[in-house]
């Protein structure tokens, strides 16, 4: 059975999906853009704090269901220019203290409303 996971501190889907999905332990995040979800403001135009505000998006819907970024198992993190991969690798770091998730890393050419980052994350329950 899929269980739908909604979370007020995490931006609203802006189109046909759900901010995550659950089933049989493992919990499918969408991708999160940088959006402040009591403001709606985008994160500043700097990759670090995009990150930072994309990976607080998903620990706060990872927090509805219960979970942490120890349960984070797979992100893969969508990036308007891959040149500046260390700034963003730099931030993620941070927010994985323990083993960290697998990752795949892509530049695309365009994210929604102009962001430069936007990540998304699979976890699981222990």
């Amino acid at each position: 059975m899929k269980n739908i996971i909604i979370t007020e501190n995490a931006p609203a889907a802006i189109g046909p999906y759900s901010q995550a999905t659950e089933a049989n332990g493992f919990i499918f995040i969408s991708g999160q853009l940088p959006i402040n979800a009591k403001t709606g403001a985008m994160a500043p135009a700097d990759v670090k704090a995009q990150t930072e505000a994309s990976l607080k998006n998903i620990e706060a819907i990872l927090a509805k269901a219960g979970l942490t970024m120890d349960n984070v198992m797979k992100t893969t993190v969508l990036m308007t220019d891959l040149s500046k991969f260390g700034e963003m690798n730099e931030t993620y770091a941070k927010f994985f203290n323990k083993a960290a998730p697998a990752r795949a890393a892509y530049e695309v050419k365009a994210l929604p409303k102009g962001a430069m980052v936007e990540i998304e994350a699979i976890a699981v329950r222990f």
